[in-house]
């Protein structure tokens, strides 16, 4: 068995490798994120055996995992979420999760699926933390698809991840929601801090201040205590931890709520340069090559699935989108064709949700695979056909600030 050392070596390879590949191909088609992940099963233990996730690798990959939801989070503007374009945003997850009860039911009845409220949940999620490089990446991050997307990626991750909780917490759903409840609750005392308490005259804002630009790096260190803290809540409380990460960037965004430009470089940088190409690619070695390879028809039908569940509602929604203001021209086919693609695009939350299902006995982890691999063809196909379907990026105008639906 290669030791901890090893695996890291072969893990930091691939996530070198990764961006330098992705960026000789031309236009980008081929995202980092995929690359990572093939990377991960190539060297993983269902492959060539390179790499094993042990405990310590294992805790790296929760931390990625956590940064990667905490920064999903710090990017959602609550305005946006409060606004039309989130309002149905909310109705058409809504649409999907009971698109998703409906159909998994049906086919949990001929007992060809288990697990059955872990794939519904699944199935509806968005990887808007995945999705957020490859829309900067590609430039959309700022038009009004991209301000779309980020809407609909929002509750396709905040809706999940609240439904997880529920519904799958081993608390009850009573109590799960006591503790929802309570997050919700930190995060608006947060954001009702006047923003002169903040810039009282105390010394400690000052240190902080100052510190943020030393060695201390005071910013980062609280950052990284905020989502240690609630992820240990969350632990305590016996709900998902990716909750806890993206309840810690909603409160970050309070706290900050015209941004750090300097903060994110540095949050991106170790988010992004470490610990989340180490959860991708642990992700991907823990997909069984062999299960998927067995069960090709299962592998389509979870694809299909995916589409019909969370891409179709997506498109039919986008129909009625009218701006902000409601007075905008309505998207045009090719753009409803690309918010509905982004926003099929899942992985995260898919992997997060597997997990609980087989630790519960819920789900195969052979099912388990296949699942995860769907999300990851996903995160493959998805984006790439949604650029090739817009043309180029760039040459898309940008919407003001008064323009984002």
């Amino acid at each position: 068995m290669p030791s901890v050392g090893a695996s890291l070596f072969w893990i930091a390879l691939c996530a070198v490798v990764a961006p330098i590949v992705a960026g000789l191909v031309p236009r980008k088609l081929v995202p980092e994120v995929v690359l990572l992940l093939v990377g991960g099963m190539l060297i993983g233990p269902h492959v060539l055996g390179l790499a094993v996730d042990g405990p310590e690798i294992g805790l790296l990959s929760e931390l990625g995992l956590g940064m990667l939801f905490l920064l999903a989070g710090y990017e959602i503007d609550t305005d946006e979420l409060t606004g039309r374009g989130g309002r149905r945003a909310l109705v058409t997850w809504c649409t999907c999760l009971a698109l998703a009860f409906l159909l998994i039911g049906l086919l949990g009845l001929t007992g060809a699926i288990s697990g059955e409220v872990a794939v519904a949940i699944a199935l509806t999620s968005t990887a808007l933390g995945t999705l957020l490089p490859i829309l900067k990446d590609s430039g959309v991050v700022n038009t009004r698809v991209g301000r779309t997307v980020l809407n609909h990626g929002a509750f396709g991750e905040l809706g999940p991840v609240v439904a997880m909780a529920v519904l799958l917490g081993s608390r009850g759903t009573v109590g799960s929601l006591i503790v929802l409840v309570m997050f919700a609750a930190t995060a608006v005392v947060v954001g009702l801090i006047p923003d002169r308490v903040r810039r009282a005259g105390s010394r400690l804002p000052s240190i902080i201040r100052l510190g943020s630009e030393t060695t201390a790096q005071t910013t980062v260190r609280l950052t990284i205590l905020l989502l240690v803290s609630l992820g240990a809540l969350a632990a305590i409380f016996e709900v998902d931890g990716i909750l806890a990460a993206f309840a810690a960037g909603f409160i970050l965004r309070r706290a900050v709520p015209a941004g750090d430009e300097k903060l994110e470089a540095k949050l991106e940088g170790l988010a992004f340069g470490l610990l989340i190409p180490i959860f991708f690619i642990t992700s991907g070695m823990a997909i069984d090559v062999s299960a998927v390879a067995a069960k090709p028809g299962v592998l389509v039908a979870f694809l299909l699935l995916i589409l019909l569940v969370r891409g179709l509602p997506v498109f039919v929604a986008e129909r009625f989108d009218r701006g902000p203001d409601g007075t905008d021209e309505p998207p045009t086919l090719r753009q409803r064709g690309q918010v509905a693609l982004y926003s099929a695009t899942g992985l995260p939350l898919i992997v997060a949700v597997t997990g609980v299902a087989v630790a519960a006995g819920e789900m195969s982890p052979a099912n388990a695979s296949i699942l995860v691999a769907a999300g990851a063809i996903t995160v493959l196909v998805l984006p790439l056909a949604a650029s090739l379907l817009g043309g180029r990026a760039p040459a898309q105008k940008a919407t003001a600030p008064a323009d984002r639906t």
